[in-house]
């Protein structure tokens, strides 16, 4: 091969991931660094922005895989008290000592409801502290009239949710000089891509299509299980305390707590080779057209008995749309007999998950728990027909204690319904 034929290519594989990034760049207005994968580009603003040792104010209604990427900074997660109805972070109820011990707000805007970003925004900024913005959920999502991310010094995005592409991340960044800081070091936790790797991801979306075409996706996953190749017996992995104890020596690390950081994406930090690269950017490309169609199916969510939409929010294009069910293992059941597969679960919350060795227990732990138990996360994509199966089984909403509702929130439902 030429000199000039391989270095032709290369400029055109490099070109790739600097395309997805000006893509971002003109949703939010603000420096994207691609990633591999949300998790890495997590990571990667973590340890930028906080010495090991620190305590970050987070979600404990969140994935399990966010919280150990916490602890493989070297960080100590403090779980935020919440508000029952939506799961966002209960600024107020949060002692004015914690807010005091922080060295970092890390948001979650669950599904896509987002977190008061204006408000933790000017506590942070009191505080002269780092907020980072999980919008993993919630490209397309608004908070005070911002996209979410453009609040935080830096914000991660999921191509794999909103856009399907099932790989890729961006690291957005509120100060653009940090770019080619932020490549180098995620250059350096790269681990090198792999033709294997590659081609499976490249047939997977059509062995998936003909799972589905053929009505095998439950046989498919029990399969799994007996072969031993799922990795989680329930909604959260396996702990491992005395494992995760010992890869804590060894924080700030990734490897050490890689098989936690791994579960569900083993390639979260392979290079992303030119097949995934193009189907990234062809899923971006059309990413308009699926919120559009996540906001319809949003919209008739949130009109029926089981939600609880937000005040004054409008209809956001989330991501999934948490309904809230008296019998959420009953909803889960006959949605699934009609071949609609309920997840991001994230129940029990983190800190009943991983005990008071491994982070700081909610304040308030009350409306983490009733929000866990009860949420029903429904893909807008599929609206009409879960609607149909939650109705014909005869599911009904949740109707939250008193004592755990929000201010102004005691009332009763927020917005029009179908009762």
């Amino acid at each position: 091969m030429a000199i000039g034929e391989a270095g032709s290519r290369s400029e055109r594989s490099w070109s790739r991931p600097k395309r997805l990034e000006e893509t971002m760049r003109a949703r939010l207005g603000r420096e994207c660094v691609y990633m591999p994968s949300c998790r890495l580009g997590l990571y990667v603003a973590l340890r930028h922005w906080c010495p090991p040792g620190g305590r970050v104010l987070m979600s404990p209604v969140n994935d399990d895989v966010i919280f150990f990427v916490v602890l493989a900074a070297g960080l100590r997660p403090v779980q935020a008290p919440l508000n029952a109805l939506h799961a966002s972070i209960d600024i107020d109820a949060v002692p004015e000592d914690t807010w005091g011990s922080l060295s970092a707000v890390l948001t979650t805007n669950l599904y896509g409801n987002p977190d008061p970003a204006p408000e933790l925004r000017a506590r942070c900024d009191a505080l002269g502290i780092p907020l980072f913005e999980d919008a993993a959920h919630a490209i397309g999502s608004e908070a005070g009239g911002r996209p979410v991310g453009a609040w935080g010094e830096a914000s991660v995005f999921s191509l794999s949710k909103h856009v399907g592409a099932q790989a890729g991340g961006i690291l957005s960044l509120a100060d653009p000089d940090l770019g080619d800081a932020v490549r180098r070091t995620r250059d350096g936790l790269l681990t090198p891509r792999r033709t294997a790797s590659e081609l499976a991801y490249a047939v997977r979306p059509y062995a998936e299509a003909a799972v589905r075409g053929l009505g095998l996706r439950r046989a498919a996953w029990a399969a799994m299980g007996l072969l031993g190749l799922t990795e989680r017996d329930g909604i959260r992995m396996p702990l491992r305390p005395d494992a995760l104890a010992r890869a804590a020596e060894e924080a700030p690390g990734l490897t050490a707590h890689d098989p936690w950081v791994r579960v569900d994406m083993h390639t979260y930090r392979l290079e992303s080779g030119p097949l995934r690269l193009r189907r990234i950017g062809r899923r971006l490309g059309r990413l308009d057209d699926l919120l559009a169609a996540y906001r319809e199916g949003t919209e008739l969510l949130l009109s029926t008995p089981w939600a609880r939409p937000r005040a004054g929010s409008g209809t956001q294009p989330l991501f999934r749309v948490p309904l809230l069910v008296d019998d959420r293992d009953a909803a889960i059941a006959a949605l699934a007999r009609s071949g609609i597969v309920v997840g991001y679960l994230y129940d029990p919350p983190l800190d009943d998950y991983a005990g008071d060795a491994f982070t700081d227990p909610s304040p308030a732990p009350g409306a983490a728990r009733w929000f866990a138990r009860h949420a029903l996360p429904v893909d807008p994509l599929r609206a009409r027909e879960a609607v149909d199966v939650l109705e014909r089984s005869g599911a009904r909403p949740a109707e939250p204690p008193e004592d755990l509702s929000g201010p102004g929130e005691r009332a009763g439902r927020l917005g029009p319904s179908r009762d």
